[in-house]
């Protein structure tokens, strides 16, 4: 993911962290939308957060 869209994996967790939305969809579509990530990059980040991931 770094290599493909310019941050750190840990950079990318952060922002869904801070993001004001709570949605699993909401959050895939905001990450697509503002960041150009592609769905199972995105998915997968957002499900790790939702998950209580650190």
């Amino acid at each position: 993911m770094e290599k493909k869209y310019g941050r750190p994996v840990s950079e990318w967790l952060e922002l869904v962290r801070a993001s004001p939305l709570a949605r699993h969809m909401e959050l895939v579509s905001w990450l697509k939308a503002e960041y150009g990530l592609g769905h199972g990059h995105a998915n997968a980040l957002v499900a790790h957060v939702l998950a209580g991931g650190k």
